[in-house]
């Protein structure tokens, strides 16, 4: 099989030819049909993510068909369509776990980080980390909903009952967050790299009731605000535009540095939290929501071996909705 391979951070991913690998027990082997490009993936290739296992292959917004399973594998048939999302194992009995927040494991595995995920034709996962996607969508459409999608819905929940929801950063997550909110009836307000008038514009027409540069203030107090730029000044941006008793929920696996800022704005009984990962009850929920929701996904599909090609279009915010490798 051909895969895109990280052999060290902040070199370009390679091109090579693996043998498809065999499934052990409680695995699958999925052919993969469409695997969608993350932020978090950026993150994998710059480094800023500091513990990958290399070489490794990255991507984990997988969508593909199980061609064989391993020993012990009873749910998931051959021919399935199943997703393969960030969170590829846990050990079931740490006090995270033991909790119910698996999210947060101590020795957790993390498809396209510690397991070797979606950039390439085939690719092996633990088969109860796997979901059945019954989403009425092409391969290439359902892929970001792995991981734009869960990260964004976790991120939602975590904002409460906010009618007023600022998104900061208006990329593939905030993209179908967005979506989700407003079919909720929330009202949306975007906030994107000033000057960004296309990013505002397709804001706009994803119902945002109000879209401008995150250096501007909205036109009412938030009763929340995601931000999934991966950019530390936004915190307090976000704090002084949101409602006292208000929740600003950072949605990103990496942030750089939060500059300081005065009590004052957090003051009012604000909450400031992160989101880390993603549990299994959280696709479960969400994919159940994807598809009574309709969602307008806007993908760009690329060739596998473009793989560099949709990070630096990530990574230099020219890309309008999630790009998608298809093998």
């Amino acid at each position: 099989m051909k895969a895109m391979v990280l052999n060290s951070p902040g070199t370009p991913l390679q091109e090579v030819e693996r043998p498809i690998p065999e499934p052990a027990a409680g695995q699958v082997l999925v052919r993969v049909a469409a695997c969608g490009v993350c932020r978090t993936d950026l993150h994998v290739v710059d480094g800023d993510l500091t513990e990958p296992k290399l070489p490794i292959v990255p991507g984990h917004e997988i969508v593909g068909y199980v061609v064989a399973s391993g020993a012990g594998v009873a749910h998931l048939s051959e021919g399935q369509r199943v997703g393969i999302p960030w969170l590829g194992a846990t050990c079931g009995h740490c006090r995270f776990c033991r909790r119910g927040h698996e999210n947060l494991c101590d020795e957790a595995g993390f498809t396209g980080y510690t397991i070797d995920g979606g950039y390439a034709e085939y690719t092996i996962a633990r088969a109860d980390y796997c979901f059945p996607l019954d989403v009425d969508r092409p391969d290439a459409e359902a892929a970001p909903l792995l991981c734009a999608g869960l990260i964004g819905y976790r991120s939602l929940r975590f904002a409460g009952e906010a009618d007023a929801l600022g998104i900061y950063g208006f990329g593939a997550a905030a993209h179908i967050v967005a979506q989700v909110a407003r079919h909720q009836g929330r009202r949306i307000f975007a906030f994107t790299r000033p000057g960004d008038v296309k990013a505002q514009d397709f804001a706009r027409s994803l119902g945002a009731e109000w879209a401008g540069g995150s250096d501007q203030p909205p036109p009412v107090k938030l009763d929340a605000a995601i931000i999934f730029a991966p950019v530390g000044a936004l915190v307090p941006t976000a704090l002084m535009a949101t409602e006292k008793g208000g929740t600003v929920v950072l949605g990103g696996i990496h942030m750089s540095d939060i500059p300081a800022m005065p009590y004052a704005i957090l003051w009012g009984e604000r909450t400031l939290r992160s989101v880390a990962n993603l549990t299994r009850q959280d696709a479960t929920e969400f994919l159940q929501i994807a598809a009574r929701t309709p969602l307008q996904m806007h993908v760009e599909t690329l060739p596998l071996f473009k793989a560099n090609t949709a990070l630096d279009r990530l990574r230099s915010g020219a890309l309008t909705g999630a790009a998608v490798l298809v093998p």
